[in-house]
């Protein structure tokens, strides 16, 4: 048994990874009358693989500063590309963050998808396990193939099981998201060759002496390269990031994949897959060229500040409720981006618990406006009126799921835009207070448009025949919000069970930033000093 226990310990997240990926292929082979064994399948994997990553988050030691369940083994000899995984305390929440959607988000497709189920299910379990390998990667190339691995399962969901513009979504969304994959590949191939050029160095001793695509290796050498080859790596890195979060104005393709997809594609893609960008930020555009970010921090918090308004207001103007989320989306990782700027204790932490706040409220949203469109089959804000007097237990659920949002104290999402917002406020790195002063409109603006919906939606009369007969929320819709609204909860009220997971991953990073200065300060004195001898000469 102990023994048992050690190989559990050990190789956890290769079991994480490779269970929902190998154990989906014989859905493939089932027959087409089997489907409530492929959903109840489907449903018990997912549980599975859910249980397993509680066993992770109770091993997992929040006083260790350095990753944590590293595997390593040799994967492509001839590029000196291994297999090497691991996590820290920011990985560890965004991979429960995974594994807790995943169960729900087929429990929500139980009624809602009719059509070719055993690939709809088959494609739901290979994201999981794909997104648990890119939280999990400490090797570039590894990421790199999870990353662009990730983009055919949910092209399909969009493609096939989308509304009736399903199409004209998936190939943008593809389009897009392909386009940074491309840059961010480009990226990973310049580093590497860099980081082996001593003249791309202050000190040429500070080269990689042999060709490796091991993270934990070139974050401590790339802050040494120069300067202007920093600022062109982090752009390729930073683009494809800013794409799948997406920052503004890289935001384009998400209302429209959000509105066509299917209610799981919708909670999948709100809760795990625009985590992806600003989990990239904090894992390589700031460890790997600390330099250019302080030089350009300026304006990646613009456009931070940018996308928080510009989502709120445009959201306030949405006719259609499914997009009006959508866009509030673009407006709430804003406040992550931020807080990822500000490079503050306090703001750091506040994105990372931000993430997984947004993964439940928002995902809850796309849940809640799901089980709505199936009953009416619209999501058009003007078709209702009422709906609290026939589905009380809906609304009060709505209620609360939208106060989370908004920010309400006592509920989850307060925690982590206070955080941000005092991080900002104080930030050496941002060096103004106007960030968070006008980011703070946001929240007001999210109040706006959030409670304006939910008047027009459940008060006053019920004025349409078709609304008069809804039925309220049934079990399995319950079954589905109920998990979510425990964490909104206890986020709200216990935030350090989870910041006190990821406290020693944030001070790591702001550490390796703030040594990056004093690199930067060294290298400008260097400069100084030669140019002056070269005059005196």
């Amino acid at each position: 048994m102990e023994q048992l226990s050690k190989i559990l310990y050990e190789n956890i997240l290769t079991i994480l990874i490779f269970i929902p990926i190998i154990f989906s292929l014989p859905l493939l082979f089932l027959k087409k009358q089997s489907e409530k064994f492929i959903k109840i399948y489907s449903l018990l994997l997912s549980l599975i693989v859910f249980i397993f990553s509680l066993f992770l988050f109770l091993k997992f030691n929040p006083d260790v500063e350095g990753y944590q369940f590293i595997v390593k083994y040799k994967w492509i000899s001839f590029l000196n590309a291994d297999y090497h995984i691991g996590i820290d305390g920011i990985s560890l929440l965004l991979i429960m963050l995974t594994t807790f959607t995943i169960p729900l988000s087929i429990l929500i497709s139980w009624q809602s998808v009719n059509k070719r189920i055993k690939l709809y299910y088959f494609m739901i379990l290979i994201l999981e396990g794909s997104l648990i390998g890119v939280f999990s990667s400490l090797d570039l190339l590894l990421f790199y193939v999870f990353w662009e691995f990730i983009l055919i399962p949910m092209y399909f969901m969009i493609g096939i099981w989308g509304s009736e513009e399903r199409v004209y979504a998936a190939v943008k969304f593809f389009l897009y998201t392909m386009i940074g994959s491309v840059l961010l590949i480009i990226g990973v191939i310049w580093l590497v060759y860099s980081c082996m050029e001593k003249d791309m160095f202050l000190n040429a001793e500070n080269a990689l002496r042999k060709f490796t695509l091991d993270i934990t290796q070139l974050d401590k050498i790339s802050p040494f390269l120069q300067p202007q080859r920093q600022i062109l790596l982090f752009l390729l890195f930073t683009i494809g990031f800013l794409i799948k979060i997406p920052l503004f104005p890289f935001h384009t393709w998400l209302p429209d994949a959000h509105v066509q997809a299917p209610t799981a594609g919708s909670v999948i893609l709100a809760a795990l897959l625009l985590k992806m960008g600003t989990y990239g930020l904090l894992r390589f555009s700031v460890p790997l060229f600390p330099v250019a970010f302080l030089t350009l921090t300026p304006y990646l918090a613009v456009l931070a500040v940018v996308g928080i308004i510009y989502g709120a207001l445009v959201s306030i103007v949405q006719k259609d409720m499914k997009k009006l989320v959508a866009f509030s989306s673009v407006s709430h990782m804003g406040f992550i981006v931020l807080g990822i700027t500000a490079l503050t204790q306090e703001a750091v932490q506040g994105s990372v618990i931000q993430m997984v706040n947004h993964g439940l409220s928002t995902g809850a949203l796309f849940m809640l406006v799901g089980m709505l469109y199936e009953r009416r089959h619209t999501k058009e804000i003007a078709q209702f009126g009422g709906i609290a007097k026939v589905m009380p237990v809906y609304a009060g659920i709505f209620l609360v799921v939208s106060l989370s949002s908004i920010g309400l104290p006592g509920l989850n999402g307060f925690i982590g835009e206070f955080l941000i917002l005092l991080g900002a406020f104080g930030s050496q790195n941002l060096k103004s207070i106007y960030y968070s002063v006008f980011s703070a409109t946001g929240v007001i603006l999210s109040a706006v448009y959030l409670l304006w919906m939910y008047q027009r939606v459940f008060t006053g009369p019920v004025d349409k025949d078709e609304n008069k007969n809804l039925k309220d929320i049934g079990k399995i819709e319950l079954a589905c919000l109920i998990p979510v609204l425990i964490f909104i909860v206890w986020i709200g009220v216990r935030p350090n069970t989870f910041l006190h997971k990821s406290e020693k991953s944030v001070n790591k990073i702001i550490l390796q930033f703030k040594n990056a200065e004093i690199i930067n300060k060294t290298r400008n004195t260097i400069d100084i000093n030669n140019s002056v001898f070269r005059e005196e000469k």
